[in-house]
């Protein structure tokens, strides 16, 4: 939990980032064969099958977004209002441009009516971002849509920290 903790980002009121890694996705794969009892090979490697895409590959931060309202009929008009946020989603290193979020390549999450309370993002980062981050630069974030508008704020330490270590060193030719 304490893991989980320095790996949650809230972003305004109803909306929030959950990064995952290895250790996050290998506690939700658990929890998954727990829950639907799953106990053989086979279940075991499709429930792998379906989360190891989620691990970020050390050029890159993944995470779970999530628009979260308590009350069932003001979710149903905010998402309706929502649509096209997942790509909305930015983070940037101090000193380098923004990286907007690649949404939910393994299926569309969204229709002409709304948009999902859950999607699943990629943040691919340059060299130069890599070890901008590694080095400590602070990294920042926000939302740019028009129905849910998040100003670019600095993310905790905690955060940062634990997002970097995340990423390869890379070398630069």
């Amino acid at each position: 939990m304490a893991h989980k903790k320095s790996r949650q980002l809230p972003l305004g009121d109803n909306a929030r980032l959950y990064f995952e890694d290895e250790l996050t996705i290998k506690y939700q794969i658990q929890e998954m064969l727990r829950i639907e009892k799953v106990f053989e090979a086979a279940g075991i490697n499709e429930e792998l099958e379906v989360y190891n895409p989620l691990i970020p590959d050390g050029h890159n931060w993944k995470a779970t977004f999530m628009l979260e309202f308590d009350d069932p009929s003001e979710r149903a008009q905010r998402l309706g209002e929502m649509i096209g946020i997942e790509d909305k989603v930015w983070l940037q290193v101090n000193g380098c441009e923004p990286v907007y979020a690649i949404a939910d390549e393994d299926l569309e999450r969204s229709n002409a009516e709304k948009t999902s309370s859950v999607h699943f993002l990629r943040f691919e980062l340059s060299p130069g971002m890599i070890t901008a981050a590694k080095a400590g630069e602070p990294i920042l974030t926000g939302i740019e849509h028009p129905a849910y508008q998040v100003d670019g704020f600095e993310i905790a330490v905690e955060i940062r920290d634990s997002l970097s270590g995340d990423l390869e060193t890379v070398a630069i030719n």
